[in-house]
């Protein structure tokens, strides 16, 4: 089978699954010209090219907070604490660095106990951990995601913004929430019945449930899949330092660039970090150079490129 993305349907079809991922094959079939029977091929190659739709709960929603942690590892040791991370169900993605020393992982945790949460008093004690950054995220401009979605084709209305982990109201969870959010991680275009099984519903039990979640902004979808099949190759990590005054205007145009799939303004020494796809080292250097480098306010830059994704886009609802 052909690895790669063969033509621009199949880039518009990830576009489709981006402004609404459950929609239905009849709906996109019309949206985009060709026939329902086209879709359904094209999707199920996508699929086994490495597309996932995937359900993710939107933390601030949740009484969640969203941290990042950034560690420097012995190098005969970061692929196995990554490894241990992913393992975990509380984490959400986690990355290893380019250098295989540095990993950064992103942990969701309850906003009323996040300071005694047993992964950030667990890691520093760890004797293959030689250092490690705690960075809560207090706004999420784009994304709240892994490195690994098909940024070029972003529907900025309908990413997940996280806008922030103590102004929104907290939705409520019950028993058929919790196993909806659990299906949906794995498919997010699991069907009614499917969804209506699993929780031992009704579909139309289920669907005011999907409704009631995503109404509130508590559920959003995500398309998941490998860049380096569009062609983009290069995966990386930006740490900004911007003053203050400029945080808010740096972060909402970063969220306009559809090189960046995710950006947040975090505590720590870098206030900003991001996570942008480029096709060449080249790409990244114009992006910093012409781009981010000449935004007001910005006063340092540091880039990391991804060297693999261990973990990426799984529930983490503690």
């Amino acid at each position: 089978m052909d690895s790669r993305v063969s033509d621009d349907l199949d880039q518009r079809l990830l576009h489709a699954l981006q402004v609404n991922g459950r929609a239905h094959f009849s709906r996109i079939a019309r949206d985009l010209g060709v026939s329902e029977r086209t879709i359904i091929r094209r999707y199920q190659r996508l699929r086994a090219l490495g597309l996932r739709v995937v359900g993710q709960p939107v933390a601030s929603r949740l009484g969640l907070a969203r941290w990042l942690l950034r560690l420097h590892c012995t190098p005969d040791a970061a692929g196995t604490i990554a490894e241990a991370l992913a393992r975990r169900p509380d984490t959400y993605w986690v990355t290893l660095a380019s250098g295989g020393t540095e990993l950064y992982c992103a942990v969701n945790v309850p906003v009323s106990g996040q300071h005694d949460n047993p992964l950030l008093r667990k890691l520093p004690r760890t004797p293959q951990v030689l250092s490690i950054s705690a960075h809560c995220m207090l706004r999420i401009f784009v994304g709240a995601t892994s490195t690994w979605h098909a940024t070029r084709f972003r529907a900025d209305h309908n990413t997940a913004v996280d806008s922030g982990t103590c102004a929104a109201t907290r939705v409520p969870l019950d028993a058929t929430d919790h196993t909806l959010f659990a299906e949906l991680a794995r498919d997010g275009r699991a069907t009614l019945p499917e969804l209506a099984a699993a929780a031992d519903r009704s579909p139309s039990s289920i669907q005011r449930h999907l409704d009631r979640l995503r109404g509130a902004g508590a559920l959003s979808l995500a398309v998941d899949f490998d860049p380096q099949l569009l062609g983009y190759h290069m995966a990386t990590r930006i740490w900004l330092n911007v003053t203050p005054a400029h945080l808010r205007s740096v972060g909402e145009t970063l969220a306009t660039h559809p090189e960046i799939a995710f950006a947040a303004a975090v505590t720590g020494d870098s206030n900003l970090v991001a996570s942008g796809i480029f096709r060449t080292p080249d790409d990244l250097y114009d992006y910093v150079d012409r781009r981010i480098g000449q935004l007001p306010g910005i006063q340092s830059i540091q880039t990391a490129p991804t060297l693999r994704e261990v973990k990426r886009l799984a529930l983490a609802i503690p």
